[in-house]
């Protein structure tokens, strides 16, 4: 059965419903489509993992979701529901009563985040004081709860971002998120530029919380390995686009798309038998002017006339697990 909403279940069980989302950035040689038609939803406690090549549109979509795309940029078309609640035409005195309260967004690159110029304290004293008007001896007590629920000491709230290392600041950030309890909490590439230890510790830590507080979590990255570990759900994204939604079991395990077996390919393996690693030819399309038709066509060893003429709309190969492709059957 074709949809055009891929994985839409039912509206009481989910947290978040993104329907038919564009977001474009105007340029003088013409509009960028950055997210183009991307449809999903998350369910309450449920990790969805967004995964793909760098520029394929996972950090814009993760802005789009919380409004907070980085001007020209807009949201120009779609409906985002969040708690059942439409959030695109809401004002932005209506949104900051969203935003971190409600929708928490972490955002790659901690140092470029926080402010070196204040001390953690005065960092996370803020959000409190100005959403929940707390006095500053009542927001240093919670900042000093969530800096141990991320498993940092309470006297690293006297330290300045420059005095704590990059694995710190991350989790600094995460408490911030934390500070006034999100239901939904968005993770734009969390471990980039941290050696693989403070990777996998920064991970545990994101799967500890989502499991102890019960809260949703998006899992933005290029890194199929952290989704496959955390999300139960993985959405790869291409050009713009979802191409390939499911349970991460089965993804993994039966990737339909031609696009998710190139990705799995590139992966290094320690287990199992040993395989050369492949890579997919080409470069991504220019989304100022794409092709007709499929947009991975052209570096697509499937593809045939009908991948160059028409594009693949999502269809249900498996309960659950959507596919945009012409020749999913022969690629799986």
């Amino acid at each position: 059965m074709l949809s055009s909403s891929p994985d839409l279940g039912t509206h009481n069980m989910n947290l978040l419903e993104v329907h038919s989302l564009k977001t474009t950035f105007p340029t003088d040689y013409g509009a960028v489509t950055a997210v183009d038609g991307v449809s999903f939803t998350l369910g309450k406690g449920e990790i969805l993992g967004i995964a793909g090549e760098s520029g394929c549109g996972k950090s814009t979509l993760a802005c789009s979701v919380i409004r907070m795309v980085p001007p020209p940029g807009k949201v120009v078309e779609g409906r985002i529901v969040f708690e059942g609640r439409e959030i695109l035409g809401l004002t932005e005195s209506e949104l900051n009563r969203i935003r971190w309260k409600k929708i928490s967004l972490v955002f790659q690159g901690a140092m470029n985040s926080l402010n070196p110029v204040f001390n953690v304290a005065q960092q996370l004293i803020e959000p409190l004081a100005y959403h929940k008007g707390m006095s500053k001896k009542n927001a240093l007590e919670i900042a000093k709860s969530r800096l141990e629920a991320v498993g940092l000491e309470p006297s690293v709230i006297t330290k300045f971002p420059h005095e704590l290392s990059g694995g710190m600041q991350q989790r600094v950030l995460i408490a911030m998120s934390l500070l006034l309890d999100p239901s939904l909490l968005i993770a734009d590439e969390p471990t980039t530029a941290l050696d693989v230890i403070v990777q996998a510790q920064i991970l545990n830590l994101l799967k500890d919380l989502q499991d102890k507080l019960g809260i949703s979590l998006i899992l933005i990255t290029h890194d199929l390995a952290v989704t496959a570990e955390l999300a139960h759900r993985v959405a790869i994204m291409y050009a713009g686009k979802i191409v390939e939604i499911g349970p991460s079991s089965r993804v993994y395990s039966r990737p339909f798309h031609p696009y998710t077996l190139g990705l799995l390919g590139s992966v290094l393996r320690l287990h199992g038998q040993k395989e050369k690693l492949r890579f997919i030819p080409g470069n991504p399309p220019d989304l100022r002017n794409p092709s007709a038709g499929c947009r991975f066509q052209p570096r697509c060893g499937y593809a045939t006339s009908r991948c160059r003429e028409s594009e693949p709309q999502s269809a249900e190969v498996e309960p659950g697990h959507y596919v945009a492709c012409h020749n999913q059957l022969e690629a799986k």
